[in-house]
């Protein structure tokens, strides 16, 4: 999938005349873009137009006008669009009440570790995070929101889009596993298929 580029981010003045437009369009993309692992664990699928969206809404939040700081947000965003035969997830922990939030966070270092995709019986990939979920060993205490890519050959992206997808967080202190939608099935292989 190809990456976002300079010139297609808009200043925040002209950003801002479209944003209302943009969020409705990003509000539903995501519809089925989303998985829900109970009771926790929510997936968002990136893409281009996900991304291309999460860059302008920091550089409004920042108030960026620097050239150089535009840019980096391009870059560090860019890494979250998937190459071909490849999966880029958001994995976000939404556990509401704060009490609870700091005390089972704890008990989900590493995480982010242990999100496996299962392709009808035959296959199971697992997902790598980015280095800076590393920093849940360090802090003792699990990031709510961590990165990850799913790398796919060539013979699992033919079965993935004709068996049933599962994906499953196999963690000491949290077991779930739920099915992949149709609808959200139908999304990623667009991704996994895209140049």
């Amino acid at each position: 999938m190809r990456k976002i580029t300079r010139d297609e981010i808009l200043n925040i003045y002209e950003y801002e005349k479209i944003r209302p437009q943009k969020v409705q369009e990003v509000i539903q993309l995501k519809k089925n873009r989303r998985v829900f692992i109970e009771p926790w664990v929510h997936l968002v699928f990136e893409n281009r137009e996900t991304v291309w969206f999460q860059i302008q809404e920091m550089i409004r939040a920042e108030r960026m006008v620097k050239e150089e700081e535009i840019q980096q947000e391009i870059d560090v965003y860019n890494d979250l669009i998937p190459d071909k035969n490849e999966l880029s997830v958001t994995m976000f922990i939404e556990i509401p009440e704060a009490s609870e939030r700091k005390r089972l966070l704890p008990q989900l270092v590493g995480i982010h570790d242990h999100l496996y995709f299962h392709i009808g019986n035959k296959h199971t990939i697992r997902a790598v995070a980015d280095e800076r979920s590393r920093e849940d060993y360090e802090y003792g205490k699990a990031a709510v929101v961590h990165f990850l890519k799913v790398k796919f050959t060539e013979d699992q992206v033919e079965d993935f889009k004709r068996e049933p997808v599962r994906v499953e967080v196999n963690h000491p202190n949290y077991r779930a596993i739920t099915l992949i939608p149709e609808e959200v099935k139908q999304e990623l292989i667009k991704d996994l298929i895209s140049d």
